[in-house]
């Protein structure tokens, strides 16, 4: 081939490794987050609350991240699937949502080594597994003072979902607070045995008006017990979520939590080549744990006082199961002035004095 054929392509080709040049380098892939959730995402309760945080997530980092979610999956084989499918589908950042994900993240993780997951509420850690935790209990405290100055019958009903720690933690942190401004007052609980069932869950809150609850909480997704509140002519605090909305009238706050944060520098540190386990356990001082806006049923002074107290949990100053903590037989368990530490709050297994009825096994 002649030089004056020849010269042309040269040119053509010089011109293509010129823009190639002034174009910079290839865009970096994004990173792919998934997330499973145990019930439907909705528009309130525990999923919502995970589903506000991918979606800060993906506003956040713009282009940088692609994430994707399957919500209703069941605790189990379906988990293990969902989650299995995630890490072989090229998912860099797993996020396992409920309790009962515990297990079939560990195993999956082993198979997948180069994928980070982070499991919710677990205890279980590995090499590429980490837990993340909010300290709910602390919220639970301060809607329980609520609950105490708000009651007229004495009698708070509590719909609870199942008998681990952190459920567990979560009725004893409320009927602490109760009693810190009613020692008369007394919890009721009726166990559903599920995370989401609003069935289940309105019946139960039936029941506990019907026993004499004037004022209903609960340890469940939906927004049914707070609904039957609205209905029944008595007060309800909702969890997870803002529920103002399905109880106008019953709604007096509700313990919620934040996990945009977490989310967000979880993704960060996975990008920066910075991510390795760890468990987190993040509450009111981190911004994780906050209160709905009160109703308006809460008097001024309610609401200066749990402020305060808010405010001092915050500081440290404040420990919701601070001595003297006694258990339904009235034996001691935290002296005056001591505080439970954390490894026995995670491992709760039994009811604080003002709870009836026995603790299911």
């Amino acid at each position: 081939m002649t030089v004056s054929r020849l010269l042309p392509r040269l040119l053509a080709v010089l011109s293509a490794a010129a823009l190639l040049a002034a174009a910079g380098p290839a865009a970096a892939e994004p990173l792919k987050v998934g997330f499973v959730y145990v019930s439907p995402i909705g528009d309130a309760g525990w999923t919502y609350q995970h589903e506000l945080g991918r979606r800060h997530l993906e506003t956040a980092l713009g282009d940088k991240v692609e994430t994707s979610y399957v919500e209703s999956v069941p605790e189990g084989a379906d988990a293990e699937r969902v989650i299995r499918e995630f890490a072989a589908g090229g998912y860099n950042l797993v996020f396992t949502t409920s309790f009962g994900y515990m297990n079939p993240t560990i195993k999956v993780a082993k198979r997948f080594p180069g994928v980070a997951f982070e499991h919710a509420t677990g205890y279980k850690r590995a090499e590429n597994v980490g837990t993340y935790l909010a300290r709910f209990y602390e919220g639970r405290y301060l809607t329980g003072i609520v609950a105490g100055k708000m009651t007229k019958s004495n009698t708070v009903g509590y719909v609870a979902a199942f008998p681990i720690p952190e459920v567990v933690r979560g009725i004893n942190a409320f009927t602490m607070g109760l009693r810190s401004v009613n020692p008369s007052a007394q919890v009721k609980v009726v166990w559903v045995s599920s995370w989401y069932d609003p069935g289940k869950e309105r019946e139960a809150a039936e029941t506990l008006i019907a026993q004499g609850a004037d004022v209903i909480t609960q340890h469940t997704d939906s927004t049914a017990p707070v609904q039957a509140a609205e209905e029944n002519g008595v007060y309800a605090i909702g969890y997870h979520s803002d529920m103002s909305k399905y109880g106008p009238t019953a709604h007096l706050t509700a313990s919620t939590h934040n996990w945009s944060g977490h989310y967000l520098a979880s993704a960060k540190a996975v990008l920066d080549g910075s991510w390795a386990p760890q468990d987190l356990w993040g509450g009111i001082k981190d911004g994780m744990v906050e209160l709905a806006p009160f109703g308006p049923a809460v008097p001024a002074e309610v609401r200066s006082l749990v402020e305060a107290k808010q405010a001092e949990i915050a500081a440290g100053t404040l420990h919701p199961f601070l001595g003297p903590v006694r258990d339904q037989s009235g034996a001691l368990r935290v002296a005056e002035g001591g505080v439970l530490s954390d490894q026995d709050m995670l491992g709760f297994d039994w009811y604080v004095e003002g709870v009836l009825g026995k603790l299911p096994k």
